[in-house]
C-alpha cells in the first residue's frame, strides 16, 4: 500500500500556512488518518518540538507510523479525538498548551476503498462502517434494529435525502423477511425505493443514505461541538485550530462555536457598555470557509464538499473576571 493509496490530505497548503509549524513547539493532528496532514506539519516542525497524531482506526494508527517513522517529534495515540483532553500527554512532555491542530472530519481513502470495511455501496461486504474495529456497534444493528421513524430521521438529517420517507420504508419491508447483510442488498434495496427519474442523474442513489448511516455508526456528530470547544481550551495564545468538514451539518456546528468563541457577549445589543465580562477567545482566520481549488479537485474529486475554516486562541478567554 501506498501513501497516495491510504489517504490524500486535503488541502495541505492551507493547512500549512494557517498553522506556521515553524513556529510551532506542540502540534496535534486530531484525525490522524493516514499522516498525509502530519508529515507535512512534521517536515516544517522546529528542533525540540512534538506532534501529535490521533486516531481510533488502528490500521491508520499503524499505516501513519510506519509513513512518519523517521520523524522523531511524532506521538502517534489511539482514541476518539473527541477525548482529546484526556487523551494528550502535554504534561508528560512538559508543555501545557498547543500551538496548532488540524481535525480533517473526513473519511480516509482508505477506510472508502476497503470494500471489507463496509463503508462503500459500490462493493459487496458485511454492514460495518466502523471506524474504530473494536467497537461492538455497525451498520447491521442500525440497518436492522432501528425503527422505521428513527430510520427516516437519521437518513433525512444526516444524510440531507429527500426521499428519506421512501428509502426507510424500503428497508422497513425489506429486513421484514430476513436481515439485511451486505453492503449491495442495502445499496439496492435503497436504489429501488428512489424513482427512476430521480436516479438518472446526481450522485449514486445509496450515497446520502450510506454517509447518514456512517454518522451514526460512529456518532461523528455527537461530540464535535464539545471536542472544537476543548481543543481551543487547549491552545496557547496565538496558537491555531483547523477544522476541515465534508457535512454541511459539521460545518454549521464548527461555524457556530467558532462565531460563539469570537463573540460570546450576552448583554442586549441596546446596551452601552459590555456588563457581562465574557470576552473573545478566539479571532477568525476564515471569515468564509476555503475550498479546494480546481487543480486539487481535479486531483482528488473527494476534496469537493470539503470546507475548511481556522481561528486563532486570543490572550483573553470568554470567562468572566
Amino acid at each position: 500500500m501506498t501513501q497516495s493509496d491510504y489517504h490524500t490530505p486535503i488541502m495541505l497548503k492551507p493547512v500549512l500556512e494557517l498553522i506556521r509549524p515553524e513556529r510551532c513547539r506542540v502540534t496535534v493532528d486530531a484525525t490522524l488518518g493516514g499522516g498525509g496532514h502530519s508529515e507535512g506539519i512534521l517536515e516544517r516542525l522546529p528542533l525540540g518540538s512534538v506532534h501529535f497524531g490521533i486516531d481510533r482506526d488502528e490500521e491508520a494508527i499503524a499505516f501513519a507510523s510506519e509513513r512518519l517513522k523517521n520523524f522523531g517529534a511524532f506521538h502517534p495515540i489511539h482514541g476518539n479525538f473527541f477525548d482529546m483532553k484526556k487523551l494528550l500527554p502535554l504534561g508528560e512532555y512538559g508543555f501545557s498548551g498547543v500551538d496548532g491542530m488540524v481535525m480533517d472530519l473526513g473519511v480516509s481513502s482508505h477506510q472508502l476503498d476497503d470494500a471489507q470495511r463496509g463503508f462503500s455501496y459500490n462493493a459487496e461486504a458485511p454492514l460495518d462502517m466502523r471506524m474504530n474495529r473494536s467497537d461492538a456497534f455497525t451498520a447491521y444493528d442500525v440497518v436492522n434494529g432501528y425503527p422505521v421513524k428513527r430510520l427516516f430521521e437519521i437518513i433525512r438529517d444526516y444524510g440531507e435525502e429527500r426521499f428519506a420517507f421512501r428509502i426507510a420504508n424500503a428497508i422497513a419491508a425489506k429486513r421484514e423477511g430476513s436481515p439485511i447483510r451486505t453492503t449491495t442488498e442495502l445499496s439496492e434495496t435503497i436504489r429501488s425505493a428512489i424513482p427512476a427519474a430521480a436516479r438518472r442523474t446526481g450522485p449514486h442513489p445509496a450515497k446520502r443514505t450510506f454517509q447518514a448511516i456512517r454518522i451514526e455508526v460512529n456518532g461523528e456528530l455527537d461530540g464535535l461541538e464539545k471536542a472544537v470547544r476543548d481543543a481551543v481550551d487547549l491552545l496557547n495564545p496565538n496558537g491555531v485550530l483547523v477544522v476541515i468538514t465534508f457535512h454541511s451539518l459539521e460545518d454549521r456546528i464548527v461555524k457556530n462555536v467558532f462565531r460563539e468563541l469570537k463573540d460570546p457577549c450576552t448583554c442586549r445589543p441596546s446596551a452601552p457598555v459590555c456588563v457581562c465580562g465574557r470576552r473573545p477567545a478566539v479571532d477568525l482566520l476564515t471569515r468564509k470557509p476555503i475550498v479546494a481549488d480546481d487543480g486539487e479537485l481535479e486531483a482528488n474529486p473527494r476534496s469537493r464538499s470539503a470546507k475548511l475554516r481556522a481561528a486563532v486562541k486570543l490572550i483573553t478567554s470568554t470567562e468572566g473576571e
